[in-house]
């Protein structure tokens, strides 16, 4: 609709979690290198947080894409709501196993036989269970269990929980402390600062074409009023963009105007109400890993991110956010 108008070959801001539009801020990097890092080596248990709307989803579908890349084996649970042997069911279908037996020990004795197979041909195996935060406590307990699945070295089963800061909370409850000691790495995303705003904008408006004219079309004021809107969400701001960006369309306007962006965000009733509200919860502290092998596990996701056409240039706008080689989150 209104692509043609701005030049635009495609929406911008369509808020489904395309891996096209990853916009690499710091936090994005240190996350993406942790959960790397933990299934490279083989860590086995691995924990990605933050608040509704700050990219978890879409970090998920970029490792995912990686993985496949890779050829390593993975299951992808998005369905929180499993009773314990569904979800045992789930992971095994995922994973291509031909079960036998719907008992839950016959699941268990084929999971492992699978996982030792893949581990003798020096094959990694990946679980990531989204939505996390709303698992029960029998299916919890079972990704506990889970962690069990080793070799005297290794782990033969690596995952990857993510979920909203609840999860974290959930972790700390008294009935979950042996899950939550088997945890080896922790990463946290949080919302994007004004500069990453900048950026982030600025990308995803060069990625659907605009190429330099991401600024003529949302000048920094523009930016600004957005983010003082959002919080720094990143859901949240791309549908005040898009929204606005039809607004524009609609007065023939080809700039988005601060006052077209507090009239969107004022029909969406988005505002201060938004943010975060959270309580942060306190850094538990889990093994200490090599800096050197973390950033040396950097390096190589960078150039795999590169052969799977993920640009990790930062923003056209000088002024914008480029993406930095963060270091690790180990807390």
């Amino acid at each position: 609709m209104y692509e043609t108008f701005f030049g635009l070959k495609r929406s911008p801001f369509e808020i489904s979690p395309d891996p096209h539009f990853l916009f690499p801020t710091s936090r994005h990097n240190e996350a993406l290198a942790s959960i790397y890092f933990g299934i490279c080596r083989r860590k086995g248990f691995v924990v990605m947080t933050g608040e509704v709307g700050t990219g978890k989803t879409l970090l998920v579908r970029c490792l995912l894409e990686l993985l496949n890349r890779q050829q390593i084996a993975f299951a992808n649970v998005f369905n929180a709501q499993l009773s314990d042997v569904d979800f045992l069911r789930y992971i095994a279908g995922d994973l291509g196993l031909k079960l036998t037996s719907q008992s839950k020990s016959e699941l268990l004795l084929e999971l492992n036989h699978f996982l030792i197979q893949r581990h003798r041909k020096g094959r990694a195996t990946v679980l990531v269970v989204d939505e996390a935060q709303n698992l029960s406590a029998a299916v919890l307990e079972e990704i506990r269990l889970l962690t069990n699945l080793e070799t005297s070295q290794q782990k033969l089963l690596q995952i990857l929980l993510v979920g909203q800061p609840e999860l974290e909370e959930k972790l700390e409850t008294h009935e979950l402390r042996q899950l939550k000691q088997r945890i080896a790495l922790r990463c946290r995303l949080e919302p994007l600062t004004l500069e990453e705003t900048l950026g982030y904008i600025a990308r995803r408006l060069k990625q659907a074409g605009a190429e330099d004219r991401a600024e003529s079309i949302f000048p920094t004021a523009a930016v600004t009023a957005i983010h003082h809107s959002c919080n720094g969400i990143p859901r949240v701001i791309n549908t005040v963009c898009e929204n606005a960006l039809i607004s524009a369309f609609a007065v023939r306007s080809s700039v988005v105007t601060p006052e077209i962006v507090k009239e969107v965000a004022k029909e969406f009733r988005i505002g201060q109400a938004t943010a975060s509200t959270a309580t942060s919860v306190p850094a538990v502290a889990t093994p200490k890993v090599d800096q050197q092998e973390i950033l040396k596990a950097f390096v190589d996701l960078i150039e795999i991110l590169k052969k799977t056409n993920i640009n990790l240039e930062g923003s056209p706008w000088p002024s914008s956010a480029t993406a930095e080689k963060g270091s690790v989150v180990s807390q």
